[in-house]
């Protein structure tokens, strides 16, 4: 099972060459309403022999159309657009069975925006002054089932639930908190992937409402109050290791 973590603009160190041969293209759809930065993104990627782009829109309803014709894995989606704007597209991407992992490419520097899209589940936010090196690295951590915040949006989430650990703090001292069990740490380490209820209840032949009864006893156990905070903290104390096997 793939590892999730947070990977910061800081690992500097050069990413292995990747294996070109026998190996599928990660497939990209550019969302952005400004012609000229999808034309950009897209001279960027075709640049790298491991990534097409199949597909671009410049609105967040031609999102929905294009993702049914062309079925990217991954979709830069930028959050302002006009009409339907990137949280309106993640929030119908919700209920897309099989649906293509995100990442927020956004010029927005609202740190309110950059939860709610990770609350929406997508899976990694760069904000556009981003390197285009890194823009790249962040589709391939992503694609390997990584979960991508760059230095310029880590510590802005991070604050945003830096009250994780005080919750956990204040639930020690309410009494010794039951260790994990063994499903509850790979339901853990799916939700840091970025899982679905019912992709998990796929993925772990158990019912959908079995994995919420199981959600419920771990966000009690954690002292957490929802699938962010659980990823975040996750992520943080490790737990995401777990995903191995």
């Amino acid at each position: 099972m793939k590892k999730a973590a947070l990977a910061e603009r800081g690992d500097a160190e050069q990413e292995p060459e990747v294996e070109k041969q026998g190996k599928a293209k990660i497939r990209i759809m550019v969302a952005d309403d400004h012609p000229i930065v999808r034309e950009g993104i897209r001279r960027l990627l075709e640049l790298e022999q491991d990534i097409e782009v199949v597909a671009e829109a410049g609105d967040g309803q031609e999102v929905l159309e294009r993702l049914e014709q062309t079925q990217p894995d991954l979709i830069l989606l930028d959050l302002r657009m006009p009409g339907m704007d990137g949280l309106a597209v993640l929030q119908t991407l919700q209920h897309v069975k099989g649906g293509a992992r995100v990442i927020v490419l956004t010029a927005s520097e609202d740190k309110n925006e950059w939860v709610q899209a990770m609350k929406l589940g997508c899976a990694g936010i760069v904000v556009k002054q981003t390197a285009p090196e890194l823009i790249v690295k962040s589709i391939r951590k992503v694609h390997e089932g990584e979960i991508w915040l760059d230095s310029n949006t880590t510590a802005a989430v991070m604050r945003q639930f830096a009250t994780v650990e005080d919750a956990g703090a204040s639930s020690s001292r309410r009494g010794t908190r039951s260790p994990l069990s063994a499903r509850e740490k790979e339901i853990v380490a799916l939700v840091a992937q970025g899982y679905r209820n019912r992709e998990m209840a796929e993925k772990m032949f158990i019912s959908e409402q079995t994995v919420k009864n199981h959600l419920h006893n771990i966000f009690d156990k954690l002292g957490v109050s929802d699938r962010l905070e659980l990823a975040l903290y996750a992520i943080h104390k490790g737990l995401h290791v777990n995903a191995d096997r």
